[in-house]
């Protein structure tokens, strides 16, 4: 059996790299609100409260970071949706303008390394072509957190989240909590993330909210999108 001693220091050499990556998480800026412009159109979101999940016992301090910064996300969550119309979008305009529908090979389900299935629909087009939200709703995230790397998530009406991702760049001046409209600029494809060995393209990934479990579950968009229109496309070069 190893000294009391022993057993103290070696508790504290596990500890300690986590009271250093916590008193960090505690210094930074709280989660981005939405913009106090944005009137309340949901109010029964106002009250949501995502459980708190268990902490990594085991890990380094980068995936405590990870686990911290997810939660911040969840505990402004109900506020971004008390501020989305109730009624689901029936159409999401294609967020890559200068593509068509018509030209998506349908990848959704379609099996992914680790035992993965694809969550979304590939848009391929040039690296740097402008990459548009697909709905009216709010700006949640940005971040390189994500598989895919560079990343926008916009949360839309009826508590929808899109997923726009391996962006080559982020819209200038585009920021967590801003609204945005159908056609509002959020990045340019690229091939950021586990895309690296792949022809740049958009992943675009659809999301309904399950409230009893606070979670996101992926639906495939591809039914959904429709073209733009010809002036929508020239807005967006």
């Amino acid at each position: 059996m190893l000294p009391l001693a022993s057993l103290a220091a070696n508790h504290a050499s596990r500890v300690l790299p986590y009271l250093v990556v916590l008193a960090a998480i505690g210094s930074a800026h709280a989660q981005a609100l939405p913009d106090p412009s944005r009137p309340v159109l949901t109010p029964v979101w106002e009250t949501l409260s995502c459980p708190v999940r268990t902490a990594p016992e085991t890990g380094d301090a980068a995936s405590l970071m990870a686990f911290e910064q997810r939660q911040r996300y969840r505990d402004v969550l109900g506020t971004y949706l008390a501020r989305l119309p109730e009624q689901v979008d029936m159409a999401l305009l294609m967020p890559v303008p200068s593509v068509r529908v018509a030209q998506i090979a349908d990848t959704y389900a379609a099996a992914r390394d680790g035992g993965r299935s694809h969550e979304g629909q590939d848009v391929f087009a040039p690296r740097g072509t402008p990459i548009v939200s697909a709905t009216a709703g709010l700006v949640y995230e940005m971040s390189g957190r994500f598989r895919g790397g560079r990343s926008v998530m916009v949360l839309g009406p009826g508590a929808r989240r899109y997923f726009y991702t391996h962006l080559e760049a982020y819209a200038e001046g585009l920021r967590e909590g801003q609204w945005v409209e159908a056609g509002t600029l959020l990045g340019y494809v690229g091939n950021d993330g586990n895309a690296a060995t792949t022809p740049p393209h958009l992943h675009f990934g659809a999301y309904d909210f399950d409230a009893a479990s606070c979670r996101f579950r992926a639906f495939d968009p591809l039914p959904l999108m429709v073209d733009r229109l010809p002036s929508a496309e020239a807005a967006a070069r």
